[in-house]
């Protein structure tokens, strides 16, 4: 007689991008190591999101981070899949009830990466060069290192921007450093970019995992595989991003760094143009990331002022 194939023990929601994919085995292969559980025990489910189906305007015009998001988190409520795998910076900062973020995956190179045929940096690009890029944070710094810069709307998959590169629709592009070397790309890049010139987008180079706020099942089974550094430290970077209301429609940046049980955090706003910017900082207890990041939000709302995200 023969035996039924055993039901997945967990079922892992996730975008159909290569980077999403590799993001979403990653984690598989962290749980079987844990708990040295078989691959059967796991399925991922592919779900396509408005964010992958709307690819000819930039996402702050149609909705924000949530077009990556909200049908994964439907899936999820319907009861469809057990967890959703996701970059940390595409998140959201308020979630839909009933859902929480339960782990996150150590950290990868949090910095944006340069990529160009025709220049080692932004620096050296010919005058009124062409930048592709589709994150406002991105743009926005561009244009405040060089004003003369014409900065594209630049939609699609890793693949798609690198072969538009390629083919000379643009001179140069950036992307995070982090997602290139989890798709084995690390090659392609013409030059890093140091956080002390370019701050990285909130949550960049970190993966979240999102489950159902009841399911302390996947909770335990997810803690074998949680870092908590790296949670503490997006406590503050989510914290400084929810005080600002910041989404894909706001150009701002934020990183949050760990030494022993301190931390330090920075942050930027910028208005859409580069015309104008104001950067602060905090340090304290790592205990109090949330308050620490809370309050540099608030000090930067201030200075910035009520109109100052208006373009």
């Amino acid at each position: 007689m023969q035996t039924k194939p055993s039901a997945p023990q967990l079922r892992i929601g996730t975008r159909g991008s290569a980077l999403a994919l590799a993001q979403a085995h990653e984690t598989r292969d962290r749980l079987i190591a844990a708990h040295g559980l078989p691959e059967s025990a796991f399925e991922i489910i592919v779900i396509k999101t408005s964010g992958d189906q709307i690819q000819d305007r930039p996402l702050s015009e149609v909705g924000g981070k949530g077009l990556f998001t909200k049908e994964i988190e439907q899936a999820m409520m319907d009861g469809d899949i057990d967890i959703a795998v996701h970059s940390a910076k595409d998140m959201p900062t308020v979630l839909p009830e009933g859902l929480e973020l339960i782990a996150f995956l150590p950290r990868e190179d949090v910095r944006d990466a340069f990529l160009s045929p025709k220049a080692k940096r932004i620096q050296d690009l010919p005058q009124n060069a062409v930048v592709g890029s589709s994150s406002l944070r991105r743009q926005a710094m561009i244009k405040r290192l060089r004003p003369d810069i014409d900065v594209v709307m630049y939609r699609g998959n890793v693949q798609t921007r690198l072969k538009k590169l390629t083919d000379g629709v643009v001179d140069a592009t950036l992307l995070a450093t982090a997602g290139l070397r989890r798709l084995g790309l690390g090659d392609v890049i013409t030059s890093v970019i140091e956080p002390a010139e370019f701050l990285p987008a909130v949550g960049q180079g970190a993966i979240c995992i999102e489950a159902r706020a009841d399911d302390t099942a996947t909770r335990d089974l997810l803690a074998a595989i949680h870092h908590h550094e790296t949670e503490t430290c997006l406590m503050a970077e989510r914290a400084f991003l929810a005080e600002l209301d910041g989404s894909c429609r706001t150009p701002i940046g934020g990183l949050a760094k760990l030494d022993g049980d301190r931390i330090r955090l920075d942050g930027l706003i910028l208005r859409p143009d580069g015309s104008e910017a104001h950067e602060t900082f905090r340090e304290g207890p790592a205990s109090e990331a949330a308050v620490l990041g809370q309050d540099a939000g608030a000090e930067l709302k201030r200075r910035g002022g009520p109109d100052f995200f208006r373009d």
